[in-house]
């Protein structure tokens, strides 16, 4: 565990840098983290932020083929805004813990 400033906010992280306690996300650290890996977060990017962070809440597993079957985006669409890991990046600026499909 590592201590980061995401923000103007001070967050534990894992060491592949996913944050250990959900409830301290707000959307200026998903900009910031997002910005860090390239990523300009749109409504659309949103969308499936909150998605993942619902079911997370509610415990539910999460995959690529889950969220593409959301009625958000497709597969395809996940990719566009999350290109080069779409459910680690996503993950991660969602402030959800690392999903356990990404290796």
């Amino acid at each position: 565990m590592s201590v980061k400033t995401i923000a103007g906010v001070v967050v534990n992280v894992t060491e592949d840098g996913y944050m250990e306690n959900m409830t301290q996300w707000n959307k200026e650290i998903a900009k910031e983290i997002a910005s860090e890996v390239g990523i300009e977060l749109t409504d659309k990017h949103f969308e499936v932020i909150n998605y993942l962070r619902e079911k997370t809440i509610a415990k539910e597993a999460l995959t690529i083929r889950s969220v593409g079957k959301s009625g958000i985006v497709d597969i395809k669409q996940l990719y566009a805004l999350f290109p080069k890991g779409p459910l680690k990046f996503s993950s991660k600026i969602a402030g959800i813990p690392k999903p356990s499909s990404c290796i």
